[in-house]
């Protein structure tokens, strides 16, 4: 496993990428943030606590996107639903969907099918800590990135996180290619 990102580089990527939506939404007032269930909640809540921060007296609309049953890479499947929870209207909102990996784009497909639920935003912008690049199934591009890296299919990255993993990292699985002759 190689080491993408390390604790120090996850808070300082944090911060950047807090103060980076704030660039573009200046008070936050027509903006929601929605982390998407399961993994992506634990950088959203992050990013919320840093806007929190720099906007004290602002309220922030924040909420979490269960998108279980609107992937169409579980049909047939049985899967435990996590919880949604937006009490606020979406509707002609500014949106940043929050979420740790960008890889094929079906994540992201699934939550805007299930944000439509709750209303037409105004916009929506996506926000990522990690953009694997060239792999994408569907035309989706994050709007604010934490980092770029480029993979192969066979490799896997891994985000662990000190609320369910004991330690914030980004490791990449270096598995060799496999090849057919």
């Amino acid at each position: 496993m190689k080491s993408i990102l390390t604790n120090k580089q996850i808070q300082l990527i944090t911060k950047r990428l807090a103060h980076q939506i704030l660039e573009n939404h200046i008070n936050l007032e027509n903006t929601v943030l929605i982390g998407i269930q399961p993994r992506g909640i634990f950088l959203s809540d992050r990013i919320v606590n840093e806007l929190q921060l720099l906007l004290p007296s602002n309220k922030i609309f924040y909420g979490k996107l269960d998108i279980t049953f609107y992937r169409d890479d579980i049909r047939g499947e049985v899967k435990l639903a996590n919880s949604t929870s937006i009490s606020f209207s979406t509707e002609n909102k500014n949106i940043i969907l929050i979420d740790d990996v960008l890889w094929t784009g079906r994540t992201i497909r699934s939550a805007l099918d299930a944000l439509l639920d709750f209303g037409r935003p105004a916009k929506v912008e996506l926000c990522v800590l990690i953009d694997r690049r060239f792999a994408r199934e569907f035309p989706i591009q994050a709007d604010y990135v934490g980092r770029a890296i480029d993979t192969f299919p066979s490799q896997k990255v891994f985000v662990r996180w000190k609320e369910n993993q004991q330690k914030d990292e980004v490791l990449l699985d270096e598995a060799p290619l496999k090849t057919t002759n």
